[in-house]
């Protein structure tokens, strides 16, 4: 069971990354992805969260600006983010649960997370 995320960094307010999790084939297949975050000193929270079926779900703060997708011939999911903001600044991670939530409580398997700053 793994989860690996990758595609983070260091960008400047306004900017994007595309995040990418990948995920091996016995936990990807019937389950929701999803990517949370924790800021220092914060709670971790739900960004958005994409089931096997594509029903996407996104936390209010990212809608519009945030894309959830999942390929599945390659066991990946992806977020791309647009019109970064320095409160976007988090450690993410991606994590697997049996159906589509931004409850971190509901998640069962999670990767070592990816740093993004903005600036």
């Amino acid at each position: 069971v793994q989860l690996v995320e990758s595609g983070g960094g260091s960008v400047q307010a306004g900017g994007s990354l595309r995040l990418s999790c990948g995920a091996s084939g016995s936990i990807y297949g019937d389950a929701c992805v999803g990517w949370l975050r924790q800021a220092p000193g914060k709670e971790r929270e739900g960004v958005a969260a994409i089931d096997s079926d594509g029903i996407e779900s996104y936390t209010d703060s990212v809608k519009g600006r945030f894309t959830v997708s999942r390929d599945n011939a390659n066991n990946t999911v992806y977020l791309q983010m647009s019109s970064l903001k320095p409160e976007d600044t988090a450690m993410y991670y991606c994590a697997a649960a049996p159906f589509v939530t931004l409850s971190h409580y509901e998640y069962n398997y999670w990767g070592q997370g990816t740093q993004v700053t903005v600036s």
